[in-house]
């Protein structure tokens, strides 16, 4: 096999891996949204999707979690499932994509065997693609809004705006890290199935019947 594609099986599996650590850590940091101001010069506060956090100037932490769950913003909501959902999603895809590399129980005499790891890393690849889009959505959505409430014109200038979080950036890193997954190990399966469509079809051995008083019939097993 080529091993151009055991290495993109490999770095799509890699990849997938950080990138759910990376939606992991975003989903449960609390550092969404950020906001400080100039009447409170010591403190700064910190939004999350679980909690809200207040960060003295001394380096305290001080977090609140959320008293209601019908009582969050919607943004909050969408976010909240959003993130769940691409956290199952890309757990499931890694799972299906690790028995699919060929360096795990490989047998490269069955074609059954073959044409089972293309289809885990098909489905691999599908949902990391899948994981990567419903990451971006949230943090994407949310960095919107906070960028309309920054630059609200209605609202006074002395009032405190949110601004990005670093929790963004690492939800931005994972979804894109999710499509690099999902789009290598899909790539590993279009050039498997460009190798085996050249791969020569061997022809077995064919028994032929000697009639009496003729000497035996050789025939050979060839590559076509």
């Amino acid at each position: 096999m080529d091993p151009n594609i055991h290495a993109l099986e490999l770095l799509g599996v890699f990849f997938s891996g950080g990138a759910w650590l990376c939606s992991l850590a975003t989903t449960l940091m609390s550092t969404w949204l950020t906001l400080s101001t100039d009447l409170l010069p010591t403190e700064s506060y910190e939004l999350g999707l679980w909690e809200t956090c207040v960060v003295q100037e001394h380096g305290s932490l001080m977090c609140r979690p959320y008293d209601s769950l019908l009582g969050l913003p919607p943004d909050i909501k969408l976010a909240r499932i959003l993130m769940c959902v691409t956290l199952a999603a890309g757990l499931l895809g890694l799972l299906l994509a690790i028995p699919g590399l060929h360096v795990v129980n490989s047998c490269h005499d069955q074609l059954e065997d073959l044409r089972c790891k293309r289809a885990l890393k098909m489905a691999g690849g599908t949902l990391c693609l899948a994981a990567g889009i419903l990451g971006l959505i949230p943090v994407s959505y949310i960095a919107h809004m906070a960028v309309l409430r920054f630059f609200d014109e209605s609202m006074p200038e002395v009032v405190p705006r949110w601004e990005f979080g670093d929790a963004l950036f690492c939800g931005w890193t994972a979804g894109v890290l999710h499509l690099v997954a999902g789009t290598l190990l899909l790539s590993s399966c279009l050039c498997l199935q460009r190798e085996n469509c050249n791969a020569p079809v061997h022809v077995p051995l064919v028994r032929v019947r000697e009639q009496p008083g003729q000497p035996p019939i050789k025939i050979k097993s060839e590559y076509v």
